[in-house]
């Protein structure tokens, strides 16, 4: 187990490190491996639901069985352990924008907005009040220090790697960040933990969407927009209705599987939401093509990178040749499955330059008349 992840430089004397903590086997890893440094080791938990919300949360993160965990584990080690409740700003800054970005046709990432918020923005905040000399989370991702300044990489797992979900961490915040996890892989995290006796070492991992226990995204934004289920017509490109939906909270681009519609003599895919029409636009496969992604809030932390880079679309995507004109992420060859509301990554090679989020796309074939 190497320290290095949490050198500070000089000349710092006093040595503070907070760690987040989820109650996972991540983040307590991540503890146990910042107290073994001897520097004063601080567990900070968000809890992200209310009170009578979190205590019966299961399969989640930051939730009331998570909280006791970690502040077990920190119990263990020896270190304090503090939480603080940011419920409310993780409903406006999370919640509600999923529920909007629903509304609005889009396909949310809410474990970036996440990312954005409560767990940098106000955890960096917290850090700091702390007197902390940098904040360590359990993230699958490499903070490499380059001739510019620090770098974010991909994880050394691939399985593993988080790195499209943390585009929008900016370099000021990189430069307070440290990752320990991102050169190991989960099952050398996992035996770390067993080593050192910590009662999560076998516990789960959390779901993609914390808020959403059963998956039933649509039932989350119908509960919050009791709206959504407004009913309207499925049509194909030109136009032409084809059948009736219940609520286009109910699709998302690239969907095919619950479109009730018939006659077409080739499989039919979502291929665009309109929410002014309430209209769910239709085709073949090849509609799903895109040519070019047009981006918004663009975040860049590659310094002065010119050179060719690839662009992922969703998380466990494979990098695709691209390049960045403008506000325009353009891709080499025709790209599938991209969505207005999901983000476009950037990369040369293992190292994150940057992304933003999906506004519009560019069709790689024209729209039938």
């Amino acid at each position: 187990m190497q320290s290095a992840d949490f050198q500070i430089a000089p000349p710092l004397k006093a040595r503070r490190i907070v760690v987040a903590m989820s109650g996972g086997v991540d983040s307590s890893v991540v503890a146990a491996l910042a107290a073994r440094t001897g520097a004063e080791t601080i567990g900070v938990t968000l809890q992200l639901y209310d009170h009578g919300e979190a205590v019966g949360r299961a399969g989640s993160c930051c939730a009331g069985r998570d909280i006791r965990d970690a502040r077990a584990v920190c119990d263990r080690l020896g270190i304090a352990h503090y939480v603080f409740d940011h419920a409310s700003s993780f409903r406006e800054t999370v919640i509600d924008d999923f529920a909007d970005e629903y509304l609005a046709g889009r396909t949310p990432i809410p474990c970036v907005k996440c990312n954005m918020g409560p767990k940098f923005t106000d955890l960096f905040a917290l850090a700091r009040d702390l007197g902390a000399d940098c904040l360590a989370t359990g993230h699958y991702v490499q903070r490499v220090v380059g001739p510019e300044g620090p770098e974010l990489h991909k994880g050394a797992d691939p399985a593993r790697d988080q790195s499209y979900f943390l585009f929008a961490t900016t370099t000021a915040q990189l430069d307070y960040l440290r990752f320990p996890l991102g050169g190991m892989p989960k099952a050398q995290v996992r035996e770390i933990a067993a080593e050192l006796g910590l009662g999560v070492a076998a516990k789960p991992d959390s779901q993609d969407i914390c808020f959403v226990p059963d998956r039933d995204y649509a039932g989350l934004v119908r509960r919050l927009r009791p709206d959504a289920d407004t009913a309207g017509a499925i049509v194909d490109q030109a136009g032409n209705r084809l059948g009736a939906h219940k609520g286009l909270i109910h699709f998302t681009v690239g969907q095919r599987r619950g479109l009730e519609i018939g006659g077409s003599p080739e499989p039919l895919y979502v291929v665009r939401l309109d929410p002014e029409r309430r209209e769910v636009v239709v085709g073949p496969k090849s509609a799903l093509a895109v040519r070019a992604a047009r981006i918004g809030g663009l975040n860049w932390i590659g310094g002065g990178h010119d050179g060719p880079m690839t662009a992922k679309v969703r998380s466990m995507a494979r990098p695709a040749p691209a390049r960045l004109e403008g506000d325009r992420v353009v891709f080499d060859m025709p790209e599938y499955g991209v969505a207005p509301g999901q983000a476009a990554v950037l990369y040369a090679g293992e190292r994150v330059l940057g992304g933003g989020w999906i506004r519009e796309t560019e069709p790689a074939e024209p729209i039938p008349a």
